[in-house]
C-alpha cells in the first residue's frame, strides 16, 4: 500500500528530511527512493534529490519503496551481550530462531539480517533489549536528541538511605560526566525503581557503587512506550508498525 500525506509545514522542506522525521525511512533511504522514481509531488515524479515540499503539497511513495527493516523486542537473560560479543560472549541474536518466536514476524530475520542493539543491556543484567536495522528507530531511541526514558527494576545489596536516594536522584557523576537527574524509588525492601534518560555504560550498577550499593540483580521493563509486559525470558517478537511509530514520536 502506499504511503501518502500532505506537507503542513510552514516553510518548504527538503524532501528526504521530511520524510526521516515522519519516521517513514532515512534521509538516505529516501535518495534511494527519489533516484528510484518511487517518489512524486502532486502526481509529478519527483528528479532532484535536494527537490523540497511546499505547504498544502501532497507526496506519494509508490507500493514496494523500502524493504522491510525488521525490529524486534527480545526478553534478554543474563548470560547473553546486547553488544558486539567479546571472546567466549554469546549475542542476544543468537536467540532470534523460530523456536524463540512468540506470534508472528514477517519478514523472518535470516543469517543475512544485521540486527543492532538499541542500547545497552550488559552480560549480567536481562530484561527487554531491541534489535533493529531500522536507522529511523535506532535514531529515536538511542540517538543524542532522543527524549525517550527507560525504566529498570534493581534488587542490591546494603542499607537504602534517604541521603542514598538523593545522590542517585541526582548528584551523581560518572567518567567526569555530572549525570541527568534520574527518577528512583524503593518499591520494596532492597529493590529499587529507576527511570533514567540516558544510558551510560553500566550505568546504575555504577551508580550504585558510588553510593555503597552492590547490585545483584537488574532487569528492563520498559524502554519509552514499550513494555515488557508478559514476553518470556529468552523469547522474542517482532515490533509492531504502531509500537515503531510511538517510540518514534515519543523521541521527540
Amino acid at each position: 500500500m502506499a504511503w501518502r500525506k500532505t506537507y503542513e509545514g510552514a516553510e518548504p522542506q527538503r524532501v528526504n528530511k521530511w520524510l526521516a522525521g515522519e519516521g517513514v525511512c532515512s534521509r538516505r533511504e529516501a535518495e534511494e527512493m527519489i533516484a528510484s522514481g518511487l517518489v512524486s509531488i502532486d502526481g509529478a515524479i519527483v528528479e532532484e534529490p535536494g527537490r523540497k515540499i511546499e505547504r498544502g503539497q501532497t507526496i506519494e511513495l509508490a507500493d514496494g519503496r523500502v524493504a522491510p527493516r525488521i525490529s524486534i523486542a527480545i526478553n534478554k537473560p543474563i548470560g547473553f551481550v546486547s553488544a558486539q560479543p567479546m571472546g567466549g560472549q554469546i549475542p542476544a541474536a543468537r536467540l532470534v530462531t523460530p523456536t524463540n518466536l512468540i506470534g508472528r514476524a514477517d519478514p523472518m530475520p535470516t543469517s543475512r539480517t544485521s540486527l543492532a542493539p538499541l542500547g545497552r543491556l550488559d552480560q549480567d543484567s536481562r530484561g527487554l533489549l531491541l534489535l533493529s536495522e531500522d536507522g529511523v528507530l535506532a535514531k529515536a531511541v538511542i540517538g543524542a536528541e532522543s527524549k525517550i526514558d527507560k525504566e529498570y527494576l534493581v534488587g542490591v545489596n546494603g542499607q537504602i538511605t534517604d541521603r542514598k536516594l538523593a545522590l542517585l536522584r541526582h548528584g551523581l557523576t560518572l567518567d567526569d560526566h555530572t549525570l541527568k537527574p534520574a527518577k528512583v524509588s524503593v518499591t520494596e525492601p532492597y529493590r529499587m525503581r529507576f527511570i533514567l534518560n540516558e544510558g551510560r555504560k553500566r550505568q546504575i550498577r555504577r551508580m550504585c557503587e558510588l553510593v555503597e550499593l552492590e547490585v545483584v540483580d537488574l532487569v528492563r521493563i520498559r524502554i519509552g512506550p514499550l513494555h515488557l509486559g508478559d514476553l518470556p525470558e529468552g523469547r522474542w517478537r517482532a515490533l509492531t508498525a504502531a509500537e515503531r511509530e510511538a517510540l518514534v514520536k515519543a523521541s521527540r
